[in-house]
């Protein structure tokens, strides 16, 4: 009898079970994610809109992981570096809008693929200097709550170790210079088939020298590509293909900046904030244009004037925005950029535009380390980018709104000032702002949350530009 009052508890629990295969199915059930695995984070967790889909699962992998809009945003960088060689690269930079609620107002993080100081002895096609891997690594920092930063490298490093599809967005870039950019035979022994031509759309192709590289920069620290062994084999490289004598300080002192957003005001006390660069005084112009009733084409027309007053210099750059006699606008050919869009649960923001200063820079690929080195900015016929991102967000309430990033050459801007003008002004949602506003010619990546961040997720989304090969993920789990 007294086994029996200690067996009683255990008989009433199993009874209370609906039955045995349900009892198995309680014990071996896998366990629930943890902070740092994708599936962490239920529900509600942000989305992401990017030019290339590869790049954008893993910015949404981080957002479910529990990652900040910062991560994810860097996780994007990263992988674009794999996925999207022609306009993003570790040899190239680009320049980002961050927002948390925490900010008083949005900033921007610089990271230029670096120009160089005179002319370049010795170099052909010479190089600019590599700025996007400090330049990721200082975007995480600007959001409280960032994961580690190893997590950011660590999709990027297994698309190029293990393999990606080919995207439509990258299939095009090499169709557009297949000839000259296969010269290089590092370039064509990882992006053709063994009788030379393209992998088709959807056909994997590894990059494992660029996977190495990756792996150094999660395992050692970003540090090591701007004074370490990396480096080392960096400078000598860049020297055996052409591009040119990089000193070691001048390496190291390649650094990213964190500098004031440029603000001007929008509807309801909304602010938006825009990159301090001739690509986002652009954007602020042709936004102003539009507010003021301007035809499309009319504030497409001001946004280049200011651009191209921009980069004369001289004066109050922010005040070209309002400055009413400026000629028009005269820019010679631009190269191409890219452009994503990241929002968190929490109301971080992020909205960067990545750049090689041409369609796979200088088209050479640095032995050894995988590395497509970005075009030196300022020598010859290379001309920077207008890059252009911008973030809407409430002052009175800290809030995100919204989020924008442009890219297409002169066209950049307007896709920036278009889709902020549909959205804020005429309450258009992400997708019909993207589809009406931004010019032909240009790629929008856009998110958008028209009741606020962190106050209330309905209603948020975000858009790729359906005139691209880009992808939109989120805003749920």
């Amino acid at each position: 009898m007294h086994k029996a009052r200690h067996l009683l508890p255990l008989l009433l629990a199993t009874a209370l079970l609906p039955g045995c295969d349900a009892a198995r199915r309680i014990v071996n059930a896998p366990p629930s994610p943890v902070v740092g695995q994708e599936g962490f984070v239920r529900g509600f967790l942000g989305g992401v809109a990017a030019d290339e889909p590869a790049a954008a699962a893993a910015a949404r992998a981080l957002l479910s992981a529990g990652g900040t809009a910062a991560d994810a945003a860097a996780a994007a960088g990263f992988a674009l570096t794999v996925t999207l060689p022609s306009r993003a690269g570790l040899g190239g930079g680009g320049a980002c809008m961050v927002y948390h609620p925490r900010m008083a107002q949005p900033e921007a993080v610089l990271f230029l693929p670096g120009a160089r100081e005179g002319s370049v002895p010795g170099a052909d096609r010479p190089a600019a200097l590599p700025l996007m891997a400090r330049g990721l690594f200082a975007l995480t920092t600007r959001i409280p709550g960032a994961r580690p930063f190893e997590e950011t490298i660590a999709p990027a490093e297994q698309y190029a170790r293990f393999g990606v599809p080919m995207s439509r967005a990258l299939a095009a870039d090499i169709d557009a210079v297949r000839g000259p950019l296969f010269q290089d035979p590092q370039l064509r022994g990882v992006l053709s088939r063994s009788d030379g031509s393209a992998f088709p759309v959807g056909e994997r192709y590894t990059m494992p020298a660029l996977a190495g590289s990756l792996t150094v920069l999660r395992s050692v620290g970003v540090g090591d590509m701007y004074q370490g062994g990396l480096a080392r084999r960096y400078i000598e490289g860049v020297a055996a293909v052409g591009g040119g004598s990089i000193g070691a300080q001048e390496l190291r002192a390649a650094l990213p900046a964190v500098r004031p957003a440029v603000v001007i005001d929008a509807r309801g006390g909304d602010r938006v904030a825009v990159l301090p660069l001739d690509g986002g005084l652009a954007a602020a112009a042709g936004l102003r244009a539009l507010a003021a009733g301007q035809a499309p084409d009319a504030a497409a027309a001001r946004a280049l004037a200011v651009a191209a007053a921009a980069r004369r210099g001289g004066g109050d750059a922010a005040g070209l925005i309002d400055q009413a006699d400026l000629p028009p606008g005269a820019l010679p050919n631009l190269p191409a950029s890219t452009g994503i869009t990241v929002f968190d649960r929490n109301g971080g923001a992020v909205s960067c535009v990545f750049t090689m200063n041409n369609l796979f820079g200088t088209g050479r690929v640095v032995p050894g380390t995988g590395i497509i080195m970005a075009a030196a900015p300022g020598l010859g016929a290379v001309q920077p980018p207008l890059l252009s991102a911008g973030i809407v967000w409430s002052p009175n309430i800290r809030a995100f709104r919204m989020a924008a990033a442009g890219s297409g050459q002169s066209a950049a801007p307007m896709a920036v000032a278009g889709p902020i003008f549909a959205h804020v002004w005429q309450n258009r949602v992400p997708e019909d702002a993207v589809d009406e506003f931004s010019p032909p010619s240009a790629r929008a990546q856009v998110a958008a949350c028209p009741e606020y961040l962190p106050r209330n997720p309905r209603g948020c989304g975000a858009a790729s530009d359906p005139r691209g090969a880009g992808l939109a993920l989120g805003a749920t789990q």
